[in-house]
């Protein structure tokens, strides 16, 4: 764990999927078309707390959602791709667009689509449940699955490698 606490203490960026990774990958559909997902508010939190230590988060997914929008500008996650079916040309953008270089990102993904950022990443994260050569390709896998704390878990660990955890948490106390 120390050497990923290292690599996390060096992220500036962090990158999330959204279905399998904010959500747990179900997709709610209404006789209307309406797509609906579910977020858990820890891992929103989380991604709030974050931001106070000066980590930007961003989204690359490939499916395109109203409810992606709402929740990343509920959060004041600006950085939002969807519809990105090849992804690795959005990371590239984005982090040409920064200043902040792939060893200075962090990427969490669940499904094979997202294998060529965390191949490029300094830090690349799989949710517990990912496909097995998610898992495989990453530096650390979270404790929970997507769409049920990984997101927190991921948001803990560079608060920790930051050194910043222990005086975020106690602000509750």
């Amino acid at each position: 764990m120390k050497d990923i606490l290292e690599k996390a203490a060096g992220i500036r960026l962090l990158i999330f999927d959204v279905d399998g990774v904010l959500t747990d990958g179900s997709l709610f559909i209404g006789d209307d078309g309406q797509e609906y997902k579910a977020f858990n508010s820890r891992d929103g939190h989380g991604i709030k707390m974050l931001q106070k230590h000066g980590v930007i988060i961003a989204i690359i997914t490939g499916r395109t959602s109203r409810v992606v929008e709402h929740r990343m500008e509920n959060l004041g996650v600006s950085h939002v791709y969807q519809g990105k079916l090849e992804k690795l040309p959005a990371f590239e953008e984005l982090i040409a667009k920064l200043g902040i270089s792939a060893e200075e990102t962090a990427y969490v993904g669940d499904d094979v689509v997202d294998l060529p950022i965390m191949r490029r990443v300094g830090l690349a994260i799989a949710v517990q449940d990912a496909h097995e050569l998610v898992r495989k390709h990453s530096h650390w896998q979270t404790p929970s699955p997507g769409g049920r704390g990984a997101a927190r878990d991921v948001c803990e660990m560079l608060m920790q490698a930051r050194g910043v955890l222990d005086d975020e948490l106690n602000n509750y106390l």
